[in-house]
């Protein structure tokens, strides 16, 4: 049974009478009257991160990548709770002085602030991060129409390739190894967009699972398809040389996740704003394709106009 399988068995049903819940079908939870706008994520060890011999690193991919879930509805993240569940080793005091020093440096950068969170003993090492913004609006995940343009923000698939170095699956120089490792460790979110995603954005989403998979969440509960060109997709210079050089499949590693970009849907009369918003404020944001009327019609079109079949669309939560 999948995540959303999961939610409308059981879950959806006591949220009903709680319009502030989207239909738990969205990444955060909405009270328009109180402008509140609330997110929790949990993280678990060997399965959101490969080990904690980094506690420094895991705890900035923690939380970069829960504020993304904010971020990507338009709105600035402030506030954040963080529950850790742990043993001695996992929370030694060198540990603690460099998960603290680590957060100390989030909160500069991202202008958060700590607000309380929990700690309980376990020999299982998981994360739960609450985050909280206020807004008066927010970008809903389902609002996309016809013919919107499809946009990312920033680059996709280096992560991935970083967990892949991180397991020693695949090896390049120091230099290359160094830039994709940091990518997975601290993904580049885009903060400075919320302030003005709610101008031109018609739904968004954070890309956590992949590209195509966050893509078919975004349209799940509307009769739409997507047409994405593959040669439009943002990837870095790095990847795109190894990509070259090694014949990697570029639609496969831009599907697999971690990116904590924001994939949005605007209106074609948006698309001046859009550039606009791109060079002032210094951030890469991409148009890579359009939505098509009907369901079932999705597809990635290749060089050649070719139908690019992808066994495996990004990350499933499963159980």
């Amino acid at each position: 049974m999948h995540e959303f399988e999961l939610i409308k068995k059981y879950f959806s049903k006591l949220s009903k009478k709680n319009k502030s819940a989207l239909n738990l079908n969205d990444d955060v939870f909405f009270d328009k009257k109180k402008e509140l706008v609330i997110s929790i994520d949990t993280y678990n060890d060997k399965i959101h991160f490969i080990d904690f011999n980094k506690p420094d690193l895991v705890i900035k991919k923690i939380i970069r990548s829960s504020i993304s879930d904010l971020i990507c509805k338009g709105v600035q993240p402030k506030f954040y709770f963080i529950s850790g569940s742990g043993n001695k080793k996992s929370f030694s005091n060198n540990n603690l002085l460099k998960i603290s020093k680590s957060l100390k440096q989030e909160q500069k950068k991202y202008g958060i602030f700590l607000c309380g969170g929990d700690t309980t003993f376990s020999n299982k090492l998981s994360f739960s991060i609450t985050s909280v913004g206020y807004s008066k609006d927010i970008i809903y995940r389902n609002k996309a129409k016809i013919n919107d343009d499809i946009y990312v923000t920033g680059n996709l698939g280096d992560s991935f390739i970083g967990l892949q170095i991180l397991k020693k699956k695949i090896k390049f120089n120091k230099k290359i190894n160094d830039y994709f490792i940091n990518k997975y460790y601290k993904p580049d979110i885009q903060l400075n967009i919320a302030k003005k995603l709610l101008l031109f954005a018609n739904s968004s989403i954070d890309i956590s699972d992949g590209l195509i998979s966050d893509l078919e969440k975004m349209l799940n509960m509307q009769n739409y398809s997507y047409e994405i060109t593959e040669k439009k997709i943002p990837i870095s210079k790095y990847l795109s040389k190894l990509i070259k050089i090694h014949k990697f499949d570029k639609s496969r590693l831009v599907s697999k996740g971690d990116d904590y970009q924001v994939l949005f849907t605007a209106a074609g009369s948006k698309s001046r704003i859009i550039d606009r918003t791109s060079k002032i404020l210094g951030i890469k944001i991409t148009k890579i394709g359009k939505i098509i009327h009907g369901i079932k019609k999705s597809r990635i079109i290749d060089e050649k106009g070719k139908k690019i079949l992808l066994k495996n669309k990004g990350y499933i939560h499963q159980f």
